[in-house]
């Protein structure tokens, strides 16, 4: 078998068998197939396409490239939740503490930036110390002695989508449905958790810009937990303006440790809530999300789940004086408020506008494996049927370069627009799958 018959296969339109599959993530995985031949299959899945048997072969080869925990064996049932990507998405932050300060374990497999969107794992690693790469064994110790653990894709657990998850962010890949699909359940099966929750974006600041590919994306991952025998529930959430009000990594720690503490936009605190209720449903420790989310408004009121993330920090090696006193964290150089130019409701704030423009201050990477700046970014002080005056603050940038701040200035003054008649808020969620 060789790697090239596979990728002209794909690009001709032909659906590849399972052992053509396992061959590329096996070689893949090994060294043995080069990134540009990787890219090209990627590239040729992009623009083709995969059946769901093609997608769910590709996830489970993913998953057997490494370990597969068994968490049963350490937790009576742990819980796991994904976001495809997002502008401001910084849920994992307070909603896995919260779910955990409930009462159910969460271990979680976290990602870097992707494209336009922020990565967990970036936002942690803000904080001084923070390990973001634990093993296998870590985990496990972990997930036991304090229920929750957040981390990177490990060498031993579902290794190829490391090494994949990387290549599609600077070849162009990102958007697949199959590969994005596959890159998540892999993730998911790998780390053992008997229960999921996939929170699928869709709008402008979204991977899937259309809610009818979101639905898409979201029915098949729920079809694949299934079929492993996860517990799967998807949430379809709004991505067309950024989630809360920061944009870059230290600053979204920052709001996520606000949340925690009560505070925080209102946005991002329901979104949460949602969140949280969903997951304490998927684990039996609620009837539904409805109970599920009182259950996580209590442990938010009472503390108990700031008190968890610190733990989390803590365990990770983290340097806690930075969750105690945020103020504390690096700042950039140059912080500019920047006025609104007009009075009048803003019908848009373009959350992938807002996202890009992070990445031109240094949220993100350009290039595989490239160092990031963890001060910059975006806070956004308004949202979509907001009225504003002129002079009013409409956002604020944080830089380290001057002709970079400028960019982004223009950048987001186009991310916003006006109208002089009153405009609805945007809805946060358009539906479940079940």
């Amino acid at each position: 078998m060789r790697m090239v018959d596979i990728i002209v296969k794909k690009r001709d339109k032909g659906e590849l068998s399972e052992k053509e599959i396992d061959f590329f993530i096996q070689g893949y995985t090994k060294g043995e197939i080069p990134d540009y031949q990787a890219s090209a299959l990627a590239m040729a899945i992009l623009l083709n396409g995969m059946t769901t048997r093609e997608t769910t072969d590709l996830t489970l080869a993913m998953a057997r490239s490494g370990e597969i925990l068994d968490l049963s064996k350490v937790v009576p049932i742990a819980v796991d939740k994904h976001s495809t990507g997002g502008v401001g998405d910084k849920t994992s932050l307070v909603v896995a503490p919260t779910v955990a300060a409930s009462g159910l374990p969460v271990g979680k497999m976290s990602g870097r930036g992707l494209g336009f969107s922020g990565g967990t794992l970036d936002k942690l690693e803000s904080i001084p110390g923070f390990r973001s790469n634990l093993t296998t064994d870590e985990f496990i110790h972990q997930l036991k002695a304090i229920g929750i653990v957040l981390t990177g894709q490990s060498s031993d657990l579902a290794p190829a989508d490391g090494k994949l998850y990387a290549l599609r962010d600077v070849t162009g890949t990102v958007q697949s449905i199959p590969l994005i699909a596959s890159s998540i359940m892999s993730k998911k099966i790998a780390a053992g958790a008997q229960a999921i929750l996939l929170d699928v974006k869709v709008g402008q600041g979204a991977f899937m810009t259309e809610l009818e590919d979101a639905r898409s994306l979201a029915e098949l991952m729920v079809e694949i937990g299934k079929l492993v025998g996860r517990k799967t529930v998807a949430i379809l959430s709004d991505m067309n303006q950024p989630l809360g009000w920061a944009v870059g990594n230290s600053l979204e720690l920052q709001e996520a440790l606000l949340t925690l503490k009560g505070q925080g936009p209102e946005d991002f605190r329901e979104h949460c809530l949602v969140a949280s209720g969903y997951m304490l449903a998927l684990g039996g420790l609620a009837g539904d999300e409805i109970l599920g989310r009182k259950m996580a408004e209590a442990v938010l009121a009472t503390g108990e789940a700031f008190k968890r993330f610190r733990d989390l920090i803590q365990a990770q090696g983290g340097d806690v004086k930075y969750v105690d006193d945020p103020d504390s964290l690096d700042k950039a150089r140059l912080i500019q408020d920047i006025e609104s130019p007009r009075s009048g409701y803003l019908t848009e704030i373009n959350a992938r506008e807002a996202g890009e423009t992070a990445v031109l201050l240094g949220c993100g990477r350009e290039r595989k494996g490239e160092l990031i700046d963890y001060t910059v970014g975006v806070i956004v002080h308004h949202k979509v049927g907001d009225k504003v005056d002129t002079g009013d603050k409409l956002f604020t940038i944080h830089a380290n370069d001057e002709d970079k701040l400028e960019q982004a200035k223009q950048k987001m003054l186009a991310a916003h627009r006006w109208s002089d008649e009153s405009v609805r808020p945007l809805p946060l969620y358009y539906g479940t799958i079940l």
